[in-house]
């Protein structure tokens, strides 16, 4: 399911997409997925995306905040946790710093685009 949610966010063109594994270092979720987005617009596109994406194959959130202002949008899909974050909102919080020891996952290259 993280590697879904990624995918979907390169998709969408997100920046910096990262998968931290938190399994059994916290009790909500076991992976999150952090991307970025360059604008408001951006942000809020790439986490309906996400949602999208998630949703076709089954996989609901149970909850999203953060929209529609788009600095950050959190997308709860109990197993996962997908952040979407503007630059500047990211830096601001680091959670990549405050995960720096967990293990990250290898997020595929994004597709080349077909033509």
């Amino acid at each position: 399911m993280a590697l879904a949610a990624a995918a979907a966010g390169l998709d969408k063109k997100a920046i910096d997409v990262e998968i931290i594994d938190v399994t059994g270092k916290v009790d909500y979720a076991d992976y999150l997925v952090l991307m970025t987005g360059q604008s408001d617009r951006h942000v809020a596109s790439i986490a309906d995306g996400v949602d999208a994406a998630l949703s076709k194959v089954g996989w609901n959130a149970i909850s999203v905040e953060g929209l529609p202002k788009g600095h950050w949008v959190l997308l709860d899909f109990v197993d996962i946790v997908v952040h979407v974050f503007s630059a500047e909102t990211r830096s601001l919080y680091d959670i990549d710093g405050l995960w720096m020891d967990a293990r990250r996952l290898q997020v595929p290259d994004a597709a080349p685009d077909a033509g």
